[in-house]
């Protein structure tokens, strides 16, 4: 058979069902056998950003691999800003590239780009593959990589004439991956140690990240956290990881995290970090985060462990093995002894009912952003999938939505990539079709990716976009409003002032349903009418008002300890009065001004 030929047998074999991609001139000869195809159905997307994204979406809904395929030179560059978005979020995803033909190489042919020297930096490994008998190594060397250890996205580079060489299929191929070895099982005596300082702590978090989701340890999370009685926290990448509802669930930590989660990582006295990161949204400035907490951090990437604050104990392993093992250990040092947490309860209860989440309706009567989504939430209930594009309708989608069940919330966390959001809907309901799909995006958001619903539309992939419409590039609006002295700049969109797009009519001309809603009376009326519609996408244009912001928050360039719970409030975590001091507050706000502070 031909190297394509091969290809595409290849990942039949692999157990791929689904490639997202468009073809063109160096990858044109995997696109011939690939019609002949029965068990992979291939998606044709608008541009491959979207395919990207589309693989993303299906990787953090299902769990699998998600694949995708472009041409060279411009075709692979547009996959740039997914494959790092993969990368900064951990996602397996595998992107086929063509590449010109081996003589070419080197001589800046048409369409030629150096695609694997290009992301060496934003891939977990990627490959150049010139001769046609190793094609199928590379494709199941490719998927291996992408989902063990800590998972990522692989680049695999075919050029075109090895797609086109004749060639003999063997499957399976032996892989050749010297020195990759992850370690998955923990050391036990790391593990005992961590079972000893969780004994003994009386203000312990269970600080969880998303590497718990990656690692299908939710239900071993549950079982340590209601063994030991600890607070837990869920990152932006953790959501759904530990139910919302929950008792033991303090809330989301981070920049625009609930005041009882800032609170609990702030003053712990040990913090038990379960696949996370120690990233910079969430730990504030990093020389005052946690200050008196001793540190267990637990990850399968040896890489992550101490690089941005000292674990005391650091245990290198899969999540799920880690915990495992973790609740044998604990349960033998509750046999001699158990912490008395009420004290730590007290305060945290007490941070909880003081500073929940909430907001105010627009003073100019316009409807509420957080209330839109609120409903959302509401009425599609903890079964649906929700992914998100970057800013504030992001934030408030992690807010106001109540998320029980992993693999419900699909976002973009490391990279904060604007345009996520609609590709990452589509690929989320190709592998999970009888699902519930929402799209949560903003305007802007929207306007990056939204060729994407038509492919959506002749393909038949019933999603439903809510589209946040304020009218602006609503985060930067809002840093211009508390650090800019409200100079805004380049921030209005004019899809209020103007309707330009109308995204009604734009949603009708991609195929789909487009509906409006402009009151709070419209909400729930469009949200259900939605539901109701399974047969095309649908696209809601929620008009809302432009001066909602995002609270709770931590300046960037400003610690923990100075969370604002609202604009001019910010808790004293030593006391349990307000700090309503404009003066406080502009304090801090010109501090991180000087940091250089900056936010996309």
């Amino acid at each position: 058979m031909t190297g394509a030929q091969s290809l595409v047998r290849s990942l039949e074999s692999i157990g791929c069902d689904t490639v997202f991609g468009i073809p063109g001139g160096a990858i044109l000869p995997a696109y011939d056998p690939l019609l002949d195809s029965t068990s992979v159905r291939h998606v044709l997307v608008r541009h491959e950003q979207g395919a990207g994204h589309a693989a993303t979406g299906y990787a953090q809904a299902t769990g699998k691999v998600g694949v995708c395929m472009a041409t060279s030179g411009p075709g692979a560059t547009n996959l740039i800003t997914p494959l790092a978005d993969a990368h900064m979020d951990s996602v397996p995803v595998v992107a086929i590239t063509g590449q010109v033909a081996r003589p070419l190489i080197g001589t800046d042919a048409f369409q030629e780009a150096d695609i694997t020297g290009i992301t060496m930096p934003v891939t977990k490994h990627n490959m150049l593959v010139t001769d046609a008998a190793e094609i199928p190594r590379a494709i199941a060397e490719a998927f291996h990589l992408a989902a063990t250890g800590r998972p990522g996205p692989v680049l695999v580079d075919i050029s075109k004439d090895a797609l086109q060489a004749r060639t003999t299929f063997s499957w399976p191929p032996e892989l050749k991956l010297p020195g990759y070895r992850p370690t998955t099982r923990p050391h036990g005596k790391q593990i005992r140690e961590a079972a000893r300082l969780i004994a003994a702590a009386r203000k312990p978090v269970l600080y969880v990240g998303g590497g718990v989701l990656k690692a299908e340890a939710s239900a071993e999370l549950r079982e340590l956290a209601e063994l030991t009685n600890i607070p837990v926290v869920t990152t932006l990448m953790a959501r759904g990881a530990f139910p919302d509802s929950h008792p033991q669930h303090v809330g989301m930590p981070g920049m625009h995290g609930t005041v009882s989660a800032v609170g609990a990582m702030q003053k712990s006295d040990l913090l038990v970090a379960l696949g996370a990161r120690f990233d910079d949204r969430v730990t504030g400035q990093l020389a005052s985060f946690a200050p008196d907490a001793k540190i267990v951090h637990a990850d399968i990437d040896p890489a992550e462990i101490s690089k941005n604050r000292r674990a005391d104990v650091p245990i290198v392993g899969d999540c799920k093995e880690i915990l495992t093992e973790l609740i044998e250990a604990v349960r033998a040092e509750r046999e001699n002894h158990v912490a008395d947490l009420s004290a730590w309860w007290g305060q945290l209860d007490h941070w909880r009912t003081t500073f929940p989440l909430g907001y105010d309706w627009p003073d100019d009567g316009s409807l509420s952003p957080q209330y839109v989504i609120e409903r959302i939430g509401a009425i599609a209930g903890p079964e649906a999938l929700y992914a998100a594009g970057v800013g504030q309708h992001q934030m408030w989608a992690a807010q106001f939505v109540k998320y029980e069940n992993p693999r419900t919330w699909l976002n973009s966390g490391g990279l904060g990539t604007m345009g996520y959001a609609v590709p990452a809907a589509m690929g989320a309901k190709t592998g999970a079709p009888d699902k519930v799909v929402w799209a949560i995006d903003g305007d802007g958001c929207f306007q990056m990716t939204n060729q994407e619903l038509a492919t959506c539309a002749i393909e038949g992939i019933p999603i439903k976009v809510a589209v946040i419409n304020n009218g602006n590039l609503g985060m930067v609006r809002q840093w211009q409003t508390l650090f800019y002295s409200e100079r805004y700049s380049n921030t209005d969109l004019g899809t209020h002032k103007h309707r330009i797009p109308d995204f009604t009519l734009l949603a009708e001309a991609m195929g789909c349903v487009g509906l409006r809603a402009e009151s709070k009376d419209d909400v729930d009326r469009v949200i259900r009418q939605a539901m109701e519609i399974n047969d095309q996408p649908v696209v809601i244009d929620f008009t809302v008002g432009a001066d909602a912001q995002v609270w709770p928050m931590v300046a960037a360039g400003t610690g923990n300890d100075e969370v604002m719970a609202a604009r001019n409030i910010r808790p004293l975590f030593e006391g349990d009065e307000l700090s309503a001091g404009v003066d406080e507050v502009s304090e801090v706000t010109e501090r991180a001004l000087e940091d250089g502070a900056s936010d996309d």
